[in-house]
């Protein structure tokens, strides 16, 4: 079993900054195979940013340049940092464990809006 928490959503301005939290818990074999996706309103959930197998970030293009994806592995964490955030941005934001089964957490809620 795989436990995910995120945390870290919110309100925030276009052009603002939020950082997400995802702590993983339970039988972890790779920190690198937990990433993130999103679900706007009235939409299907799109991945956002995930790593490799050999440990680099990867990014959804609507999010390149502007998201960033780390890890603290001694904590079990992985964070997604978000700049100059966008109307659009505004989503649930799941982060998932992709191991034999893939595991979601409950979400965090982003709303972009002045």
């Amino acid at each position: 079993q795989v436990q995910l928490v995120e945390s870290g959503g919110g309100l925030v301005q276009p052009g603002g900054s939020l950082r997400l939290s995802c702590a993983a818990s339970g039988s972890i074999s790779s920190i690198n195979k937990i990433g993130w996706y999103q679900q706007a309103p009235g939409k299907q959930r799109e991945l956002v940013a995930t790593f490799t197998r050999d440990g680099r970030p990867n990014y959804a293009d609507s999010v390149k340049g502007r998201f960033t994806i780390s890890r603290d592995n001694a904590k079990y964490t992985v964070y997604l940092q978000m700049n100059s955030l966008k109307p659009e941005d505004t989503a649930v934001y799941y982060c998932y464990y992709s191991g034999g089964i893939t595991y979601w957490g409950k979400g965090t809620l982003v709303t972009v809006s002045s």
